[in-house]
């Protein structure tokens, strides 16, 4: 490298800085397609009231701040696992600092970066956006793919990979002498983090297969963006802004302000290189916890089964039921507090409902643990029913507002946790139900999204949902000090905060709210490109009113990801019981294996009308590989298998064992598996070399 380029990495990452002018990515790949970057794209964008950009757009790309930064030094350290690299920056004319944070796992492509921001000046700084990450992209924009996902309530995780040409005309650009002004800007706002776009995406060069698959890790607002610069494609990761979700901060001189973290996984294997890197990345991120290591099946009572009408007599003989299959945590999903009235709009106390328990919860949390199951319940931590007993208990500076006005959405206030009142609250809610009750999992939901955020005690309404937020991960991490054993389950009308802010710290991810379960698979095939698959709690609900294929097709859904049960097992024949345990049975022989392996997409990233999909998980010489067939789909698909082409293998269904076998053909030079199978049926397979 040159004198002018300062660098750092390990066995698996090359990243290097160019300090000639203003600090710029020139290296970021994994060391098997080292690939140098252009650069021209400032490393952190600073948008400040007083500066705005260096030339007028709508993009993070080219602040007047950012062309300013100079590198000033750098220092490198080892934290655990962890390759720590941090690089010190400066803008002489208003006296901002930067420090960017680099953190690498050794011997992953992938690492972790946010930017703290400090004022060394004299003047206060209104910043209105910084980037927690900026870069070019070593690809000429033609020869480049984007990666991004759509997701709403029940169709959830909806990916498109399409050339970037088609969202970054080609403009002629250096015949202007300029860079662009347009980008194509992927905006989340308010606190459902992933409820209309997903914080993950990727630039891929089609010629070399270099790929950089990111996510922005953060729970509340953020935006990134892509589009061309005149050496090529860029692009910009970062949480709040002035421009997306009314954020500002006054930085007094003295004071310092840090960026959401970002992470980003690099790859010369496309897509599928990028995702195992990320997979490898994400499982260093998360918090250690036993649930890791033993990663129990769940069965919970609401998805098609009770629907939030839980009682003693219908628990019992589904808690038995459950135990039977296999179960090893039994959830009691919503309603357990309920008295009869209409409970939307009066929660918050959290106390059990007297009336679905004539002798009390304790009686069916008591039939849970017998069965050597651990007992969990629902709960909705951060809201208080308008109507609800806690809604005058708590000062009004405990909830989100605007103008005084607490802020309603859905019948619902918004505790901010910044307020000690809430936090206390909340406290003495997971004490109890943990302490006195005997729970050991919950499973966290978030069902409204309070908006832009709160004026209170905040330089912008944005800044008070930053600040509420950080404190809700703050409270998280002091739950799971004080309870190390209770399992946290993430869920917000399903994924609608699917983010790793969350999932790093949280133990496992409900995927969706679908009800149907035909159109399940895409979601669970489409969710190890934002989450592990060990966290992935896909539901699996089958039900006595469905056939032997039907039940097979749904519980194929879950098993390889946690495994996530419901429906009326109470009520089923011995012989569709039998089918639920066999699947039980087979998810908890591989689960070790899927807690270490990484997904491939033999069919290509999922479509919501797909008629065959298919997921695999890879770990060493093994593959696990579920396919479905849906209805209107031609009897026969091809799976690319790239990774097995030239190689003899032995293909096992482990399930649906007891049904008809699909026909398999594996041509092996072309790393191809021809199967063909009846409408609505599924299969899971594991294919490993011959001896």
């Amino acid at each position: 490298m040159l004198s002018s380029t300062v660098s750092f990495g390990h066995s698996a990452l090359s990243f290097a800085v160019d300090v000639s002018g203003p600090a710029s990515v020139r290296q970021l790949s994994d060391v098997g397609g080292i690939q140098p970057v252009p650069a021209v794209q400032p490393l952190v964008e600073v948008l400040a009231a007083g500066t705005g950009r260096a030339r007028a757009s709508r993009r993070f790309s080219d602040t007047a701040i950012g062309r300013r930064m100079r590198y000033t030094g750098h220092e490198q350290s080892r934290d655990g696992v962890w390759h720590v690299w941090q690089i010190d920056l400066r803008d002489d004319v208003t006296g901002l600092c930067a420090r960017v944070s680099v953190r690498s796992a050794d011997g992953v492509g992938a690492c972790r970066v946010h930017t703290e921001i400090k004022n060394d000046g004299r003047e206060p700084v209104l910043l209105l956006g910084v980037s927690s990450f900026a870069a070019g992209f070593a690809a000429p924009v033609a020869a480049v793919d984007l990666v991004h996902g759509a997701s709403e309530w029940l169709g959830e995780g909806r990916w498109t990979r399409h050339p970037l040409r088609d969202n970054a005309v080609d403009l002629n650009l250096r015949s202007h002498g300029q860079d662009g002004r347009g980008c194509f800007a992927v905006v989340s706002t308010g606190a459902w983090s992933t409820g209309t776009h997903l914080p993950t995406g990727a630039l891929i060069d089609r010629d070399s297969g270099h790929a950089w698959l990111w996510q922005i890790e953060h729970h509340g607002p953020w935006r990134w963006e892509t589009g061309e610069r005149q050496d090529g494609a860029y692009v910009a990761l970062l949480g709040p802004n002035d421009t997306d979700h009314q954020w500002s901060r006054l930085l007094r001189p003295g004071e310092s302000f840090s960026t959401v973290p970002i992470s980003i996984a690099v790859s010369h294997q496309d897509l599928e290189g990028a995702a195992a890197a990320m997979t490898r990345h994400r499982r260093a991120l998360v918090r250690p916890h036993p649930d890791r290591g033993t990663l129990p099946v769940v069965f919970n009572d609401y998805m098609n089964t009770l629907m939030g009408d839980p009682t003693t007599a219908k628990l019992l003989p589904l808690i038995d039921a459950a135990a039977d299959a296999g179960a090893e945590v039994f959830c009691i999903d919503a309603g357990w507090y309920d008295n009869g009235d209409t409970w939307w709009d009066s929660v918050g106390e959290w106390q059990p409902s007297q009336t679905r328990f004539p002798r009390g919860i304790e009686e069916v949390l008591a039939r849970i643990r017998e069965h050597g199951m651990v007992p969990g319940l629902w709960l909705e931590p951060e809201v208080i029913g308008v109507r609800g007993p806690m809604a005058d208990k708590l000062p009004a500076e405990a909830f989100l507002q605007r103008n005084g006005i607490r802020l309603i959405e859905h019948d619902r206030y918004h505790l901010d946790l910044r307020h000690p009142a809430a936090v206390s609250h909340l406290d003495e809610v997971v004490d109890r139900l943990v302490e006195q009750l005997g729970v050991g999992y919950l499973k966290l939901d978030y069902n409204i999204d309070p908006g832009a955020g709160t004026d209170l005690d905040a330089d912008s309404v944005g800044a008070g949902l930053l600040g509420h937020h950080r404190a809700h991960l703050a409270w998280l991490d002091r739950v799971l000090d004080r309870h190390p054993d209770l399992v946290l389950e993430n869920c917000a009308s399903g994924a609608m905060r699917m983010d790793y802010a969350l999932l790093s710290r949280l133990q496992l991810q409900s995927t969706s709210d679908q009800q149907d379960f035909t159109r399940y698979p895409p979601i669970a095939v489409a969710a190890p490109l934002s989450v592990l698959p060990e966290q992935s709690a896909s539901w699996a609900y089958p039900q006595p009113d469905m056939t032997d294929e039907q039940i097979a097709f749904t519980l194929c859904t879950s098993m390889l990801g946690r495994l996530y049960l419901s429906g009326r097992l109470d009520a089923m024949a011995p012989g569709q019981l039998e089918s639920v345990r066999a699947a039980v049975r087979v998810h908890k022989s591989i689960r070790t294996d899927l807690a270490a392996a990484t997904p491939a997409w033999p069919l290509g990233l999922p479509q919501w009308t797909d008629p065959w999909l298919s997921l695999a998980m890879r770990l060493g010489g093994t593959t696990y590989l579920a396919v479905w067939r849906r209805d209107g789909a031609t009897p026969s698909t091809a799976l690319s298998l790239p990774h097995l082409r030239g190689t003899d293998v032995t293909i096992d269904v482990l399930y649906p064992s007891h049904l008809p076998a699909w026909s398999c053909d594996w041509a092996a030079s072309e790393g191809l598996l021809h199967v063909a199978a009846e409408p609505l049926s599924a299969r899971l397979f594991r294919i490993t070399p011959k001896d």
